[in-house]
């Protein structure tokens, strides 16, 4: 694990109660699981969008970091990567997702935990293929396959072949109509994942010295009173942050989830969730820490 320290983080000058925080990002994604650019040129975009703190955050994978600390170092780019990683836990039938920042990649326990999730994924891509087939879509699951290419397989990838092959008129529609889940089935190729628990990846991010956030919390299809049991749970577990700060959230969201990291002693997280450069979203874009959250980065 990288140790940093607050001359890390030189912009960080505490002005009021806030942070000078509008180049931090904790949350994004490369084509090594199912994000649109490479590790070279997302950090490139990153550089060209002046962040100066990135976390790499690929899917039950960790192959994207030396990729792009190595193109940091080559072209003497001014930006420092943070470590990380999204976990894909099972909870109550829903998927929440665990991020781990500022990891030891190397740690054995992570590395054991990724190859678990790697296994299930797999499985869990060639069943989808299989349930698409007897819709009729012969050979999805190679071309999904060879669309993930050495990065981990994902939904996104069966749901970018049905577009690009026309068989549905948007991505969404991909989820909507056959690999979302919806009701207590899901659609006709969804198949349940089987993660791991969300302890085992707090754990699994603990032992690897980094830091477990829960990702975007506004975003999981939850009641108010589920979401108060979920995060309960995760504090329960030793989970250390919330992602209380998305591109695309009310200011009262914002405040809802600060809420929630006060009552419960947790500090706060903030990402773009940036997989591919769209017009609701970017990398660092509409990032600000409410007035009173403790920073995870405080915790490094």
């Amino acid at each position: 694990m990288a140790l940093l320290s607050t001359t890390d983080f030189p912009h960080l000058i505490v002005k009021t109660e806030g942070f000078a925080h509008k180049r931090i990002d904790l949350h994004s994604h490369t084509s090594c699981s199912d994000g649109g650019l490479s590790p070279q040129t997302l950090i490139d975009r990153a550089a060209n969008f002046q962040i100066d703190v990135l976390a790499i955050t690929d899917h039950d994978t960790v192959a994207g970091l030396d990729i792009a600390q190595k193109h940091i170092q080559d072209k003497n780019i001014p930006l420092k990567l943070i470590d990380g990683i999204e976990i894909s836990t099972a909870w109550q039938g829903f998927e929440i997702h665990i991020v781990g920042l500022n990891i030891d990649k190397n740690n054995l326990q992570l590395t054991s935990l990724i190859e678990q999730q790697q296994q299930a994924r797999e499985q869990r891509a060639i069943s989808m293929g299989e349930k698409l087939a007897k819709c009729g879509f012969t050979n999805i699951y190679a071309d999904a396959k060879a669309m993930a290419g050495d990065g981990s397989i994902t939904r996104a990838h069966f749901a970018k072949v049905l577009h690009q092959q026309g068989h549905v008129s948007t991505m969404q529609q991909a989820f909507d109509k056959y690999i979302g889940k919806k009701g207590s089935k899901g659609q006709r190729a969804y198949v349940k994942p089987n993660w791991c628990s969300i302890e085992e990846a707090i754990q699994a991010i603990h032992q690897a010295g980094g830091s477990a956030v829960m990702a975007h919390p506004i975003r999981y299809d939850l009641s108010a009173k589920w979401l108060r049991r979920l995060i309960v749970q995760f504090s329960e577990a030793a989970g250390d942050a919330l992602e209380v700060v998305l591109p695309q959230m009310s200011p009262e969201q914002r405040q809802k989830m600060l809420a929630y990291c006060q009552e419960y002693n947790l500090y706060a997280s903030m990402g773009s969730d940036f997989h591919y450069p769209n017009k609701w979203s970017d990398l660092g874009r509409n990032l600000t820490m409410p007035v009173g959250a403790k920073p995870v980065w405080a915790l490094w």
